[in-house]
């Protein structure tokens, strides 16, 4: 069919949309003061978690309790995924970056799409051919997020690589291997980028993978800067947590949630994952898994630790987001460290020294897991069969939480459900087998703004309960019950996602709803990100497959 004038027009149209956003990104440069500015520019969100301290609050405030109800859909975004790599919990965990009017997205089967803000098109993709076994090698098919520093753009991939994208074109730059893909070590973590490196952490855990690590690489030239293990070689600190060497060389610790950073003390903080194997074989603590460490950021040096979970043995890894601020604690302004992880208690640490502040419980039945001590250490509670723990989910998980500094309130999405580990043998049954449980079927989750210096709850919204698991089924199979991220702001917004596909506005200082959209997929640990493009503010969330932006219809509407 030949193209009419009015189509030709259009087409023009079209190209010099294009062209004018290209010509905008080749001039694009991301400086690392750009970095540490974080939010400050309202027109970007250049990190995972908005800026180092991992608040995720922004300080916009053109969308407020009084007009949010009117926010309306601008576009969607399909991702348009093959299904081969695909599970149906891989899908919407990415946060895409906001840059100068374009958006840079990682999704499944590490593909990333430059993407225009203003009307939802591609403006270009970069899709990375795997090696044909690779999902025979990973149990997800994600990438959370991406990281930029000057023109690139950088990303893990689930062959365990690293790997640096021009930002104009999507074109590789360079592509450094970290790991072995066949030995289950994978990436789905944003890397973090500070100074001259680009920091990544590497997936795997409970799929054969030995120690895991921390690695920096040379954002210039790829060359790997340095690498911490979470777990020491025989003989060094820590290693007399493990009873020998063949424990240690099968550690566990993955690193697969990215983590925060402190320019002022050139500190990485990084949180690390559950110990591989059964707890009989790894008599100890088993440093340093299920950690916070602290990391020198010239020469991944451990510079403290603390340790969330001794000798875990329920899969209550410490892979959640430290989140970093300025609290007033005793009188004293204090450099602190909040955590809210899978154990059931809100983590206040001194982030100078690795001294523990505070310990809140997040739920009423925290004491049947365990107490902190006078020391800070987890002094863990004898179990019976009888105890109700929280499942392998956790009380917390990965999902982001925000954190208001002019509130004082910590958001956080936590998990009530009941699971019930080592059930002794009924009558007349045959023994139970070591770790075996069961799942309370139904549980609950909650929305709560804590306040981190008391631990007080001052508001919570309860989600309709759910189904989040059936008796019977093993853990690898419990696969639902994870939940949405949070992101603040200024004027007093919330925004979250459940279960349901329904993406939140709540009042965040009284935890009222005040909007939903339903997304069509449910919104599993994807967080939005909220910018100001053309003198509006806009609101972004990956749900399922789909990106979805939203802002208020017009100006005269504000």
């Amino acid at each position: 069919m030949p193209i009419t004038g009015i189509g030709r027009i259009a087409c023009v149209l079209a190209a010099l949309s294009v062209a004018s956003l290209a010509g905008q990104s080749s001039g694009t440069q991301v400086s690392l003061q750009d970095l540490r500015d974080g939010l400050k520019d309202p027109t970007r969100w250049l990190q995972y978690s908005g800026d180092y301290t991992a608040q995720r609050h922004s300080p916009l405030t053109q969308l407020t309790p009084a007009n949010v109800n009117r926010l309306t859909s601008q576009w969607t975004f399909q991702t348009d995924q093959s299904p081969l790599m695909l599970t149906g919990r891989s899908g919407g965990l990415g946060v895409p970056l906001a840059l100068d009017g374009v958006l840079y997205f990682a999704g499944n089967n590490n593909r990333v799409w430059a993407i225009d803000g203003r009307t939802g098109r591609q403006l270009w993709q970069y899709r990375r051919d795997m090696p044909p076994d690779v999902a025979s090698r990973t149990t997800r098919a994600i990438t959370r997020g991406l990281a930029v520093l000057g023109d690139r753009l950088l990303v893990g991939t689930l062959d365990a690589h690293v790997m640096a994208l021009d930002i104009k074109t999507g074109k590789v730059i360079w592509n450094t291997p970290m790991e072995d893909y066949q030995k289950f070590y994978t990436v789905t973590s944003a890397p973090l980028v500070f100074g001259d490196k680009v920091v990544v952490g590497v997936s795997g855990g409970d799929r054969g993978a030995g120690r895991f690590f921390v690695d920096a690489y040379d954002v210039q030239t790829g060359a790997r800067r340095w690498r911490f293990y979470t777990s020491p070689e025989p003989g060094e600190p820590g290693s007399e947590t493990w009873p020998n060497s063949q424990a240690l060389a099968q550690a566990g610790g993955a690193t697969w949630t990215i983590g925060s950073y402190d320019p002022e003390l050139n500190l990485v903080y990084w949180t690390t994952g559950n110990p591989n194997g059964p707890g009989d074989r790894r008599l100890g603590d088993n440093l340093y898994t299920a950690s916070i460490v602290a990391l020198d950021g010239d020469t991944g040096k451990l510079r403290w630790h603390y340790q969330v979970v001794p000798h875990d043995i329920h899969d209550y890894d410490a892979n959640v987001i430290p989140v970093l601020a300025d609290l007033r604690i005793g009188g004293q302004l204090r450099k602190v460290l909040m955590l809210a992880p899978k154990a059931p208690y809100l983590l206040v640490i001194d982030r100078t020294n690795g001294t523990l502040l505070k310990a809140h419980p997040m739920i009423e039945s925290a004491k049947n897991w365990g107490e902190i001590g006078p020391d800070g250490r987890v002094i863990l509670a004898p179990e019976n069969g009888t105890k109700c723990l929280p499942n392998i989910h956790g009380v917390s998980n990965f999902w982001p939480p925000s954190y208001d500094a002019a509130q004082g309130s910590l958001f956080v999405t936590i998990h009530q459900v009941c699971q019930i580990f080592n059930v002794p043998p009924q009558p007349g049954q045959p023994s139970a087998a070591p770790g075996s449980w069961t799942v309370g079927g139904v549980g609950r989750a909650a929305l709560r703004a804590f306040d981190p210096i008391t631990g007080k709850v001052k508001w919570e919204f309860k989600y309709p309960p759910s189904d989040f698991g059936l008796t019977g089924v093993s853990p690898g199979r419990l696969s639902i019950g994870l939940s949405g991220g949070v992101t603040s702001t200024a004027s007093g917004l919330l925004f979250t996602g459940d279960n349901e596909g329904n993406f939140i506005a709540f009042d965040s200082r009284s935890g009222k709803p005040l909007w939903h959209y339903q997304t069509g997929a449910p919104v599993w640990g994807s967080a939005a990100i909220t910018y100001m493009l053309d003198g509006r503010q806009h609101v972004l969330i990956a749900a399922g497959l789909t990106l979805t932006d939203f802002a208020l219809p017009d100006s005269t509407e504000r």
